[in-house]
């Protein structure tokens, strides 16, 4: 690709997933008339993706080059001076997410051949995620919010139609209404941040909006003393905090795990629960004027990066201890965030996408090789069976964890000294929450490690194996087995850069000239990468110093700690437990947020529906209005009825009372 990039090579990239996706949803299946098979409707989503890759990977190249794309596709309609527009946005930051969303796509896809085999919706399957494909791209490359918010609410709907997609199950059901339920909560936040910059910028263009900043930043929220551009920014990070799981909108996430394992890599990893870090990256030149929604960032990220690690500590599910993990990880590009080291945030996302779609389809090849059943406490000593899947999951859980080479290393650690050189009032309790959060991640991870890969073979000894799926025939008590090449090989093309791509990019992602015009940071304000520039000199020079820094020791402590309690001394996690009951009652019952949700909340909000319903439509609109009024008329139509007898004497009776009456009035009463 030249140097130049071309409007129709663009329009290439999000289309070929969706012509893939409708090939696949359309004539792969009843709908259409199961036209084609299985070959072909993997194939067609396969190269779709694969097209999307190659052309985002020469476009990044083009980008690197100093090519730059900035233009409107398609002008859907104006209203008044507002155009609503289709268009792309190419530079470093896009350019760099297409190549992760596609990449990460491409490998599940791949996965996806092996792991759906013997399901019966394997064409609605590849329909589905390569839409999802399709709508995460069309997020990320657009130069507009009305375009964004298309790919946003595209992405929560075909996640809908994943996390759903065994719908005949009760829990995928009811997982799929809690997604869909709390991203509405967050997308009215969202819309509400939209609708703001739309009213006082009067455009919904990315660099229009950008060139309005400073008038933005001078006005005030109309009846208020608060400053509009925080109303906007905490509008917007609402959306962001539904989008990618931030607390008190993470609940949805965990339940998520309904769904087949290659969507948890697809939903989790690289795509739907990155849009929201995206988003907040790319609208940085916004964040950087409102102190007050950095502090609101710092805060919800670190409660989110320690305390949703600690419920990982606790789950025996295989998928949803790494569900955790994502949660945690959320919150430390989060914190990031709020630390105005946006470009910090997008590093670490970028690494995240590959361990973490790592580590989740790893554990979906566990679950293969242990004839899905997902119950880390039934399983033991699988390294010897699954040699690939072993050796893939151990890089992840390295480069998790943030040992020093890893990739997850040199981002996690950028995020902690930049956490630590922030000025912001809550820099310091985000600063606590995220190196306490390194020893709590190391905990978990291994503890899943040791648990499922060494120690004693328990797979034999489940008394209730946990399925995955509803079609598979398998005895819990066979022998663990590895998996087929189309799901391993996906593991091996996503360990290396688990491996090496965090030394590769450390130093043009952080510190060059790669989000140069893209990511914008006020020193004066948030020195906070100024200070992380002077400490950090090479990615072999930070590597060698991270083994004599704490959180390699808080790290190292986790993996003892784990080793020790699940392989040493497997009786200690138990007496733990017994000695401190009621918190794990309370980690166990996950802080009773669900309860929470489903008791107050979801409860009062069905009570308030109910009560509209009987108070005001059946008793006030029905009862009173509507049967009253005509009640009302029959009421009255009876009494004149009475009157109007026929008689003729009568009425001359009426008429002489009538003026015996207006004579008294006008004589005696009116003097």
């Amino acid at each position: 690709m030249s140097q130049t990039l071309s409007a129709a090579t663009l329009l290439t990239v999000p289309l070929a997933p969706l012509a893939g996706s409708l090939l696949a949803g359309i004539l792969g299946t009843a709908f259409g008339g199961n036209r084609i098979g299985r070959v072909a409707s993997h194939g067609a989503t396969i190269l779709g993706v694969l097209v999307a890759f190659i052309l985002s990977a020469l476009t990044l190249q083009s980008v690197l080059g100093g090519a730059h794309f900035n233009q409107t596709i398609y002008e859907w309609m104006t209203v008044g001076n507002l155009k609503m527009e289709v268009g792309f946005l190419i530079d470093s930051l896009t350019a760099t997410m297409m190549c992760v969303v596609t990449f990460v796509s491409l490998m599940v896809h791949i996965y996806t051949i092996g792991y759906m085999a013997e399901d019966d919706g394997y064409n609605r399957f590849f329909s589905y995620i390569s839409l999802f494909t399709f709508s995460m791209l069309m997020l990320v490359m657009s130069n507009n919010f009305l375009q964004l918010f298309f790919g946003w609410e595209a992405v929560g709907l075909v996640s809908y139609l994943l996390i759903g997609f065994w719908y005949k199950r009760e829990t995928a059901i009811f997982a799929n209404m809690k997604a869909f339920l709390v991203n509405r909560v967050g997308d009215f936040g969202f819309i509400l941040g939209i609708g703001l910059i739309a009213a006082f910028a009067g455009t919904l263009n990315y660099s229009e909006v950008f060139a309005k900043s400073g008038e933005l930043a001078a006005m005030g929220f109309p009846g208020t003393d608060w400053m509009l551009i925080t109303v906007i920014c905490i509008g917007l990070f609402i959306g962001a905090m539904g989008k990618s799981a931030q607390f008190p909108l993470h609940v949805w996430l965990p339940d998520s795990m309904e769904g087949p394992t290659p969507i948890s890599a697809l939903i989790h990893a690289a795509t739907m629960v990155t849009a929201g870090i995206f988003m907040v990256a790319r609208m940085s030149p916004l964040f950087e004027l409102s102190d007050a929604a950095l502090n609101f960032i710092l805060i919800i990220g670190a409660i989110t990066a320690l305390f949703m690690g600690f419920l990982g500590i606790i789950q025996n599910d295989i998928k949803r201890v790494v569900a955790y993990s994502t949660l945690s990880q959320l919150g430390y590009m989060t914190v990031a965030l709020g630390a105005s080291a946006y470009s910090v945030a997008v590093f670490h996302l970028m690494t995240h996408a590959f361990f973490k779609a790592l580590l989740f389809l790893a554990a979906g090849s566990v679950i293969i090789g242990m004839h899905h059943n997902q119950d880390i406490r039934w399983m033991g000593g699988v390294r010897k069976y699954m040699p690939i899947t072993w050796i893939t999951f151990l890089l992840g859980s390295l480069a998790l964890i943030g040992t020093p080479f890893f990739s997850g290393f040199y981002s996690k650690d950028a995020i902690i000294e930049a956490v630590h050189a922030s000025t912001l009032p809550a820099a310091g309790f985000a600063h606590f929450a995220v190196l306490a959060g390194v020893f709590v991640t190391a905990f978990y991870s291994f503890r899943l490690y040791f648990l499922v890969f060494h120690g004693k073979e328990r797979y034999d000894q489940n008394p209730d194996a946990h399925h995955d799926d509803h079609g598979h025939g398998h005895g819990h008590d066979e022998k663990p087995h590895e998996s087929p090449w189309v799901v391993w090989l996906p593991l091996v093309l996503l360990a290396i850069p688990s491996v090496v791509i965090g030394a590769m990019t450390l130093m043009p992602m952080l510190f060059g000239d790669f989000f140069k015009g893209v990511i914008y940071v006020d020193a004066a304000r948030h020195p906070a990468m100024a200070e992380l520039a002077e400490k950090i000199h090479g990615w072999a020079a930070m590597g060698v110093h991270g083994f004599v820094t704490a959180p390699f020791w808080l790290a190292l402590a986790g993996v003892v700690a784990a080793f020790y309690m699940y392989m040493i001394n497997p009786a200690l996690p138990a007496a733990i437990k017994h000695m401190f009951q009621p918190v794990y009652t309370v980690l166990d019952n996950k802080y009773y947020m669900d309860w929470f949700n489903e008791n107050v909340i979801a409860r009062g909000a069905r009570l308030l529906g109910t009560g509209l319903w009987q108070g005001g439509d059946r008793a006030l609109i029905d009862g009173a209005l509507v049967n009253g009024s005509w009640k009302l008329v029959g009421w009255v139509s009876g009494i004149v009825r009475r009157l109007q007898s026929g008689y003729l004497y009568h009425y001359a009776l009426v008429m002489i009372l009538g003026i015996f009456v207006l004579m008294t009035y006008f004589v005696w009463l009116n003097k």
